[in-house]
């Protein structure tokens, strides 16, 4: 895994939830940050929404999974789900 990594450089990564599974081998991951906002100074959650390429249809709405930048893979399709980190519950 370090091998690999060295030879491609440091991809991005981000912790999100998965919203939406109902495509084939994709899932859309919201990530949440905390930005301040500009004139009041009071922390505001942003979202931002990915594609996320799922190999293996592993991933549930709700699962809290890691993905990684990558090549394209479609047109809208930039990441890819590097694993899943916690199980929606039921």
């Amino acid at each position: 895994m370090e091998q690999q990594e060295a030879s491609r450089g440091k991809r991005n990564q981000k912790v999100g939830r998965v919203t939406s599974a109902a495509m084939q081998k994709s899932v859309v991951v919201a990530v949440d940050r905390l930005v301040q906002h500009p004139f009041y100074g009071k922390t505001v959650r942003r979202t931002s929404t990915f594609m996320a390429h799922d190999e293996n249809n592993e991933c549930k709405i709700g699962d809290k999974v890691l993905i990684m930048e990558s090549r394209p893979i479609s047109r809208r399709k930039r990441w890819i789900v590097q694993e899943v980190l916690e199980k929606a519950k039921e």
